[in-house]
């Protein structure tokens, strides 16, 4: 079974900030497959894809110690790391940009970094959407924390869609295809 996790911060005040990208992409495939997210055993809730044979999934415990919800849900799910899809935003990204790759570093992300250290592991696939917009980057920890201004967020609203496409893709092409297709 292949699984979306997306990352981002519980909470309404989260909700339209760019660090949250992980979890708009992941209720994007929730909307397209009209599944639910239900609370998991964990820090964590997920949805069941059905005929998809697709699991999504969504820390609750906050972005930068998400790493322990993902452990228990691979757990949980007996998933394969080769099968867990971390979808995560980028700020070293433009925003209109997503990659996609089998296997990777931290890349100065907390909640990646907690992934990473909780799994032991770095081989697992993940989808970074861009959201480095043209406003003041820096320091990273606050941008991320912002919702985009008024004149991105139709971008920002496209990239959800086309990363939703990524994803899908991952499963009807896989990853090598799809890191053609959306690169």
């Amino acid at each position: 079974m292949i699984a979306f996790v997306g990352l981002g911060n519980p909470g309404s005040e989260y909700a339209n900030t760019k660090h949250n990208a992980g979890f708009w992409v992941v209720d994007e495939l929730s909307r397209r497959w009209s599944i639910s997210f239900n609370p998991g055993k964990g820090d964590y809730v997920f949805a069941e894809g059905g005929d998809r044979k697709a699991l999504l999934m969504k820390p609750t415990t906050g972005m930068n110690i998400s790493g322990r919800a993902v452990k228990h849900f691979v757990s949980e799910f007996g998933l394969s790391l080769s099968d867990l899809h971390i979808v995560v935003d980028d700020v070293d990204l433009p925003l209109g940009k997503i990659r996609v790759r089998p296997k990777g570093g931290d890349g100065c992300h907390r909640g990646m970094e907690s992934v990473i250290y909780c799994l032991g592991n770095t081989q697992f696939p993940r989808l970074r959407f861009g959201v480095a917009a043209s406003d003041q980057k820096r320091p990273a920890e606050k941008y991320v924390l912002k919702a985009f201004r008024k004149t991105d967020q139709p971008e920002a609203n496209e990239m959800v869609q086309i990363s939703a496409d990524a994803a899908e893709s991952i499963m009807r092409n896989g990853i090598t295809k799809t890191m053609n297709q959306f690169n």
